[in-house]
């Protein structure tokens, strides 16, 4: 079968591989730790945001004044980093090896393709927006 595509979607495909998004989900205690492993590496900034949310750890139960309540959700943090592809696996490494506490719930990693960033304040875009 004969493929064409246009510049306009070979263009796009391009950028896809220029910038990377990274969401990871750690607990929050490990966040600075983590926070200064990145910088180590040369990560110039991140978001963070705290969530709630369950997995294979499906919660737990607290005892407030002496009555046990079911908690479905876990307290994480959530990063979301966007950077240049060819510093996604040496971030992800990093990541992990820091938040990795060997226990159920140390969280998730998930590495996306980024369609287009944009610096708001020039206008500059891809990895130069970064």
């Amino acid at each position: 079968m004969l493929r064409v595509q246009s510049a306009a979607t070979e263009q796009l495909t391009e950028g896809d591989q220029e910038v990377k998004l990274i969401i990871a989900t750690i607990k929050p205690y490990k966040l600075e730790d983590v926070r200064e492993a990145l910088t180590g590496i040369g990560v110039r900034g991140m978001m963070v945001s705290e969530i709630k949310g369950f997995g294979a750890q499906s919660g737990h139960t607290e005892i407030y004044r002496g009555a046990e309540y079911a908690v479905n959700y876990v307290p994480k943090i959530k990063l979301e980093i966007a950077v240049p592809a060819d510093m996604a696996d040496s971030i992800v490494e990093t990541i992990t090896n820091t938040a990795r506490t060997g226990k159920i719930g140390d969280g998730k990693i998930f590495v996306l393709d980024l369609a287009q960033a944009v610096r708001v304040r020039t206008g500059e875009t891809g990895p130069e927006a970064l």
